[in-house]
């Protein structure tokens, strides 16, 4: 079997999606918590704005909080409305590969372009054992391409750079989450070769595209989901080689999202990340994420305005950047 989509196709904005909750999704008996009216709306909102492609169920996706109902309802939704008109990489992400293999199998049933996989968190995974999972999803699933899900904090370690080299080799890899422009980003892009197109989160591509033009095709962000105004103006700038208006979008993007990081540490982030985004996203008025589900429920006051605040600024900077387009 072939691939349905490549390394190569892989480009533009990434965009992955909340999964909506009705009012009383945070409580611990709600029977079913997605609001699906407000699913098929974002899902056409981001197509018919441009988005490149479209992830579902990654850590803010709340794929750990939704029951087993909850989840095929919902991306079901989600496949269903975008109809092929753009990629969706569905999250399967469970605790053990069997479960793992098996929802990813449902999901590249229902039409999926392929799966956005984290892997298993309740132990680390050493080198070994993080190759072993990709491999055994892609020999149960050959013709499904894998964006892998790299977050340091969410999967107790970042995956290095000799890590990358092996999932390079396995075909079905096309594309990382990868969290941060840093010290290894170029030792990470250069163990992936052409194999796997690494891509950093929106206010990091400009510095991606600094150091490797020809490598950085594609961005994530959940920003998408709050107006894509800026991310469009940015990739256009990226595309056409405007440094200062790449650089403008960047700085104002950075700016937006400073209180979204508690005293400026990811680590303090990653506790209240579900809490973090649906707060900001919420704020913005431009989607309904509604409330966060359980266990994730929980927020510190101070820290909900931080979130509320990047809300804010960021709608602002949507109404800026419309007047660009």
């Amino acid at each position: 079997m072939s691939l349905k989509f490549t390394a190569q196709q892989v480009h533009g904005i990434y965009n992955i999606m909340p999964t909506p909750a009705v009012p009383g999704g945070d409580r611990w008996d709600c029977e079913d918590s997605v609001d699906y009216d407000e699913t098929v709306r974002l899902a056409n909102m981001l197509v018919e704005n441009h988005v490149d492609a479209i992830l579902t169920n990654g850590t803010f996706g709340e794929c750990a909080t939704l029951t087993e109902p909850e989840w095929r309802k919902f991306n079901e939704t989600v496949i269903r409305t975008v109809n092929g008109r753009v990629p969706v990489f569905a999250g399967a992400t469970t605790l053990n590969t069997r479960d793992t293999i098996r929802r990813s199998r449902e999901l590249m049933q229902m039409g999926a372009t392929g799966l956005f996989l984290g892997r298993p968190m309740w132990q680390q995974m050493d080198e070994d054992a993080i190759v072993g999972y990709y491999s055994d999803v892609a020999e149960a699933l050959p013709d499904a391409p894998i964006i892998v899900y790299d977050n340091p904090e969410a999967f107790k370690g970042k995956i290095s750079s000799h890590t990358y080299a092996r999932l390079a080799k396995i075909p079905n890899i096309i594309a990382a989450k990868y969290m941060a422009v840093g010290p290894t980003y170029l030792a990470d892009l250069e163990a992936v070769g052409d194999n796997i197109v690494i891509m950093p989160l929106d206010s990091d591509w400009y510095y991606a595209w600094l150091w490797a033009p020809d490598k950085a095709k594609a961005t994530w962000t959940g920003s998408g989901n709050c107006g894509m105004a800026p991310l469009l103006v940015l990739k256009r700038a990226i595309e056409t080689g405007n440094k200062e208006l790449a650089l403008q979008v960047t700085m104002d993007l950075r700016e937006a999202y400073a209180t979204l990081f508690p005293h400026g540490d990811f680590h303090e982030f990653s506790i209240y990340n579900i809490q973090m985004e649906k707060y900001r996203m919420n704020a913005t008025g431009a989607v309904n994420a509604g409330p966060c589900r359980p266990p994730y429920n929980h927020f510190r006051e101070d820290y909900a305005q931080g979130a509320i605040t990047v809300g804010h600024k960021y709608i602002q900077l949507v109404e800026k950047y419309s007047k660009m387009l």
